[in-house]
């Protein structure tokens, strides 16, 4: 049993030694501490994985204790057992090599989650989730409908609440208050290696500036097109001889790669927010 602490705060003399001493203090063994600070910005950041059968308190109590002490440091912090299955939704439109192996991923146990919804602005890979037995929603996002669709599915998810929504190849863009309402838990992945290329046919347009490497990014989502804190990256070398086709073959490796690690890391609490960054402390 592990309980894992994320937390950022201004930086100080002795932060880091005030939360393990806190964590000891209550009979608790720390079985993984990641810790940075950006020095640019006086910013501390950390992630302890803290040995839950050692503490003298039930969850709860240690969590309410733990708040004086958050509430000094003046902290951003997160706190809860592992064992806390986080709610996935996966949003789609027509490519399904990114669900598809998220699924797989899934299935398999690689990522701990359950996820409980597929939402697509079209039905094509409504099979893909049935087979996995996962629930399918598609809402059709058209330019007479938007206002209203997109009303539809924030509605959705404020029903379900989830802890992630990951956009797995969804060609559409939230509107504003969707990205600020659920600010910090859209995941999406882009088809180049930002800032290069925003937008649509990113491959197309590589092809023809000539460029040696292509890539994937995955990134949280804000209102700016393709431009949140960046989880991760991937690249792959492209030949003279590739083609259009060949770019967008090898690109959804890419894609499949940065969205899996991403997607892993923020599920197990090691992806911290500051400004337009994110702190990653990869497995």
């Amino acid at each position: 049993m592990t309980t894992l602490l994320k937390l950022s705060c201004p930086d100080r003399v002795g932060v880091l030694s005030r939360l393990s001493s806190f964590v000891a203090g209550h009979g608790g063994n720390l079985s993984e501490v990641n810790q940075f600070t950006d020095t640019s910005t006086n910013w501390f950041f950390v992630r302890m994985a803290i040995q839950s059968e050692t503490l003298r308190l039930p969850f709860n109590e240690f969590r309410k204790a733990f708040e004086p002490l958050a509430k000094q440091l003046n902290a951003a912090w997160t706190l809860r057992p592992v064992e806390t299955r986080m709610k996935m939704i996966v949003m789609v439109s027509k490519l399904g090599h990114c669900l598809a192996d998220l699924l797989w991923r899934w299935r398999s146990g690689e990522l701990a989650c359950d996820i409980v919804l597929v939402v697509s602005n079209h039905d094509e890979l409504r099979e893909t989730a049935k087979r996995d037995g996962v629930d399918f929603r598609s809402i059709p996002v058209e330019s007479h409908n938007h206002k209203e669709a997109f009303a539809s599915i924030r509605d959705l998810f404020r029903e379900i609440n989830p802890d992630l929504i990951v956009l797995a190849r969804y060609m559409r863009i939230l509107p504003e208050y969707i990205c600020a309402g659920f600010s910090g838990r859209l995941i999406n992945i882009h088809h180049s290696f930002l800032p290069s290329f925003v937008g649509a046919n990113a491959y197309a347009r590589a092809y023809e500036r000539g460029v040696e490497l292509i890539g994937a990014t995955c990134h949280y989502a804000t209102a700016e097109l393709d431009a949140g804190p960046i989880i991760d990256q991937e690249v792959i070398r492209v030949e003279h001889f590739h083609t259009p086709d060949d770019l967008v073959r090898l690109g959804r490796d890419c894609e499949r790669l940065a969205l899996a690690r991403s997607v892993r890391w923020h599920l197990a609490d090691r992806v911290l927010v500051h400004g337009n960054r994110a702190i990653v402390f990869r497995d």
